[in-house]
């Protein structure tokens, strides 16, 4: 694998601070984006070149990827609150909802103009519209949902159409099951389609050069939704964990 330059959108996240080191030990150069100030020692402590950006202003956002002159950008931004504590949660979806549309239209075309080839996104794994299980990529996503669940996929779909449909960016989407492990809200598994932040993280840093565009499902072994696309085009394993 040879050395990238990485813009990765989210760095401080869950999933941004278990990938910044597996991207820094493959050989990549990681610029490392967050909104807080916060952040910014703890994203250098990981190895990451920090910058302090919001999404939604689309100038200033051009500018600092431009500057990082990124072969690859990786998309992980989400707003959700500490825990996914359920009072916040209904505020949270609206807010990560127009970060998956407005949000990612804007990095996309920095992305573009920055002359980046590829683009990996965050996407969800339990989506899917009703139907015979376990759901392959090319399964319908839940559109006729209702109330918040609506608003969620509405943000899924603006997103995933935006990573997909932008060339000459070769677009990525890993649609992940919700995750636990450090910096989430689990310790451990405890719905239908599980996946460890680090078996998260570790399929961004595969996505980056291997497997066609398009969409992969990210989870463990589960009934829901099924995972041989990411494991076979990939190389992806469920069972990738950073050492201790």
């Amino acid at each position: 694998m040879m050395g990238y330059s990485i813009f990765l959108a989210g760095a401080s996240g869950a999933i941004g601070r278990r990938l910044t080191p597996l991207l820094r030990s493959a050989g990549h150069y990681v610029c490392g984006s967050t909104r807080s100030e916060a952040n910014v020692n703890t994203l250098r402590s990981l190895g990451a070149d920090p910058i302090v950006v919001d999404v939604f202003d689309a100038s200033a956002l051009s500018r600092v990827v431009a500057s990082a002159r990124p072969d690859v950008v990786i998309h992980q931004l989400t707003d959700l609150p500490k825990g996914l504590n359920p009072r916040e949660m209904g505020a949270a979806i609206v807010r990560t909802a127009r970060i998956r549309s407005e949000g990612t239209r804007n990095l996309v075309r920095a992305a573009i103009a920055a002359g980046a080839r590829r683009m990996v996104a965050q996407s969800i794994a339990w989506a899917y519209a009703p139907g015979l299980q376990p759901h392959a990529e090319t399964d319908a996503l839940d559109a006729g949902a209702e109330g918040e669940s609506a608003i969620n996929l509405q943000g899924v779909i603006a997103l995933e159409d935006l990573i997909l449909k932008s060339p000459p960016l070769e677009g990525v989407v890993l649609r992940y099951g919700r995750l636990y492990g450090p910096g989430t809200a689990s310790d451990r598994p405890s719905n239908s389609a599980p996946v460890h932040v680090d078996a998260a993280a570790y399929a961004a840093l595969l996505a980056i050069d291997r497997g066609d565009p398009g969409i992969y499902n990210i989870a463990q072994s589960n009934k829901y939704a099924a995972t041989e696309k990411a494991r076979l085009q990939l190389g992806w394993t469920p069972d990738f964990r950073l050492p201790a």
